[in-house]
């Protein structure tokens, strides 16, 4: 009877309830972060798609991440703020399990298409003749539909095999959302085999493309030392390095959480990096991305003068 206590009753979504002090200050920081995250990548996307001077490859790849970003934080943000805001922590079974496949799906988008935009800027850097024979529109269409459609295939394997574990009776769920280490920790039976699949899923979707990317870096960093112009050299460097730095802190965050045993992480310590790489990381994007490009700060201005007139 106690195994299904969890289907039944659905999970307590603890959070920071044990900090009530702590647990008002990130409600509004969580809900500023949300906002900004929403109008940030909203305006990449619109600005992406109505300037034709940003018809291209990186932007396109760009306005994919802005709706992944959009998206990651949406399956998490709204649902985390009600439960922060009411005392009442109940968080229904089949609301966790949804959370659960759509959060995860999104992730593993995430990196498999920050992977692409590095074979994006290795391409137009490296290859810059041939670039746009290399990089032509079904390409570049092929290479963000298999990075949407990877995470929804890991989605649907991981967190199948995660939804089966029993739990017997387990409901309080001591995180920020339902997530995949997590859950695994709540189950009362051996969970190796979970931990190996979760182990080589993020072998795949972390350590590999963080390998291809910081191969493609280093050719465009010895194809940009051999740029004669300053400016030329200056300009490559400014675009290249924002898409590493956001590279950086999405991929260093995730690892630690998923790169070591279920039962190893604090419980604090764990929920400060999740909701380090699904509320902060999504805002930096925009933010990166506009206060470092020319083309993405003139397409905005043309967008607000447009709109206020």
């Amino acid at each position: 009877e106690e195994s299904n206590s969890s289907s039944e009753k659905g999970f307590l979504l603890l959070g920071f309830s044990d900090q009530p002090q702590l647990e008002r200050i990130l409600f509004v920081i969580i809900l500023l972060f949300y906002i900004l995250n929403l109008l940030g990548n909203t305006a990449i996307i619109l600005a992406s798609y109505l300037d034709p001077k940003l018809h291209t490859p990186m932007y396109f790849f760009l306005s994919n991440l802005s709706c992944v970003d959009i998206c990651f934080t949406t399956s998490v943000a709204p649902q985390l703020l009600a439960t922060m805001n009411k005392k009442d922590k109940n968080m229904s079974y089949g609301g966790c399990v949804a959370q659960l496949y759509v959060a995860t799906g999104l992730g593993s988008s995430e990196c498999i298409l920050l992977a692409v935009m590095a074979y994006d800027r290795y391409a137009a850097v490296c290859r810059p003749l041939h670039y746009t024979t290399i990089m032509h529109p079904q390409l570049c269409a092929s290479l963000a539909s298999i990075a949407w459609l990877s995470g929804l295939i890991t989605s649907l394997i991981q967190c199948s095999l995660t939804v089966q574990l029993p739990l017997c009776g387990h409901r309080k769920l001591d995180h920020i959302f339902c997530e995949v280490p997590v859950l695994i920790k709540l189950a009362c039976v051996d969970t190796t085999f979970n931990e190996v699949e979760l182990f080589v899923a993020s072998v795949i979707f972390l350590i590999v493309p963080v390998s291809l990317i910081l191969v493609s870096y280093g050719f465009i960093t010895g194809a940009v030392l051999r740029i004669k112009s300053t400016a030329g050299r200056s300009k490559a460097f400014g675009t290249c390095s924002s898409h590493l730095l956001v590279v950086i802190i999405f991929y260093g965050t995730i690892i630690f959480m998923y790169l070591q045993p279920a039962k190893s992480s604090s419980k604090n310590q764990g929920k400060f990096v999740s909701l380090f790489y699904t509320i902060v990381t999504p805002l930096l994007n925009p933010i990166i991305y506009t206060l470092r490009n020319k083309d993405v700060k003139g397409a905005m201005r043309t967008l607000v003068m447009g709109n206020a007139f």
